[in-house]
């Protein structure tokens, strides 16, 4: 059997996931997360096989989520299902140790093919992703940089970004100006946008 942990802050997108796996007789859903830092916990307790995982979640991100099982060495592996389709979240994804990718509107057939195929050491990528993701242009950020852009983004003031992330607000202040400068943007607001957009952040 295929162990399987889902981590989704969807409710619903959730209980369809899980109804759908459990239909399939190789598989075993052993427990959801609806955040990040609760799905990190439970792959911890239950060692699945294989963590399904969306992207954007509370507390940590699914990207984030990956990064530190693969940090930790953990066994376990990650396949984003996500209607981020943006080539620069791909670039992060796979950077972070994401065995697979795929989109939320793909078949469901696809979604057991790739739990399968990464279970088995395979990758399983969208292929209209696959080829996009080499075509675009390069992530310019560093990872602060990202961290505070993403802050400024939800419209925190550089002293609660400062606070939140343990640096100097002057030092904040830097960050975001490097990122507003390498992205060639007007303003925080606009280098935001255009760092989600390109699917950086």
């Amino acid at each position: 059997m295929i162990r399987i942990l889902i981590a989704e802050d969807q409710k619903m997108v959730l209980g369809a996931l899980s109804a759908l796996l459990r239909l399939e007789p190789d598989f075993d859903v052993v427990g959801s997360a609806g955040n990040g830092r609760d799905a990190l916990a439970l792959c911890t307790e239950l060692a699945p096989d294989i963590v399904l995982t969306d992207i954007e979640m509370p507390h940590m991100t699914g990207l984030e989520l990956a990064a530190r099982l693969r940090e930790s060495k953990s066994p376990s592996r990650v396949i984003v299902v996500t209607t981020f389709g943006r080539s620069g979240y791909l670039r992060r994804a796979l950077e972070a140790g994401v065995r697979g990718y795929l989109l939320k509107d793909a078949p469901a057939d696809a979604l057991a093919e790739a739990i399968r195929s990464v279970h088995g050491g395979g990758r399983a990528i969208a292929p209209e992703l696959a080829l996009e993701s080499w075509s675009g242009g390069s992530d310019p950020l560093t990872e602060r940089e990202r961290q505070v852009l993403r802050l400024a983004g939800e419209g925190r003031s550089s002293a609660d970004i400062a606070r939140q992330v343990h640096l100097s607000e002057g030092t904040v202040r830097n960050y975001l100006s490097e990122a507003i400068s390498k992205l060639g943007a007007g303003n925080r607001v606009e280098a935001y946008r255009m760092a989600r957009d390109a699917g950086w952040l």
